[in-house]
């Protein structure tokens, strides 16, 4: 039995009343740590809706909601946390907006050294990636399995592993000490919907 666990990211441009649906499925398939909002390119006003539909649904069923890249909405809406990428909002701005109570989770790559700073300077946990091909986002860089085992044996700050996630490829990541599973499409995209991976992942953890 491993201490890993689930955490959900939306697919890509997902419409949140159409949305509604998978999100309640794959949250009653089991324990979910954490969902992710994550619209690209769309207003700030499309993400407080997106926000404002999904984000009772999340906490309601005990899990963290996530804003990804804007410490500054995630703030205004009520959200758990906060997702930033090395591009986004740097770390301190994120916790200051945020406060010390809520989450703020720092994207690393394939970077010990980034990992490494992000810990020291206070983040929740620190996400590595992508470990396999992905077509939910362009991967930036490709990460290591070892990177994992690495952490796992250094450090106590949690790693997210992230990237191309799927129920068959995930046992290598959870055996080599992830703490969280990312998933997108290897949830939405189950042959079975979404609800029958969320167990089949439980099963695995």
């Amino acid at each position: 039995m491993s201490d890993c666990r689930l955490y959900l990211i939306s697919p890509p441009r997902p419409s949140a009343a159409n949305f509604l649906g998978p999100l309640k499925e794959a949250l009653g398939g089991g324990d979910v740590a954490s969902f992710q909002l994550r619209l690209k390119d769309v207003s700030d006003d499309e993400i407080r809706r997106a926000a404002d539909i999904l984000r009772p649904v999340v906490q309601a069923a005990g899990a963290a909601f996530i804003l990804n890249d804007r410490p500054d909405l995630a703030a205004e809406l009520g959200c758990d946390g906060v997702h930033v990428g090395q591009e986004d909002a740097p770390y301190a701005e994120a916790r200051r907006l945020m406060g010390k109570d809520r989450i703020v989770g720092v994207t690393c790559h394939d970077s010990r050294h980034l990992g490494m700073e992000a810990a020291e300077v206070g983040a929740d946990y620190v996400a590595f990636g992508a470990f396999f091909p992905t077509n939910t986002k362009d991967p930036k860089t490709k990460a290591d399995i070892e990177l994992l085992r690495w952490w796992a044996e250094m450090m106590v700050v949690p790693c997210v592993a992230i990237g191309g996630i799927t129920v068959a490829n995930a046992p290598a990541l959870v055996e080599a000490g992830a703490d969280f599973l990312a998933v997108s499409a290897g949830v939405w995209d189950h042959p079975e919907g979404p609800e029958a991976a969320v167990r089949a992942f439980n099963a695995l953890f």
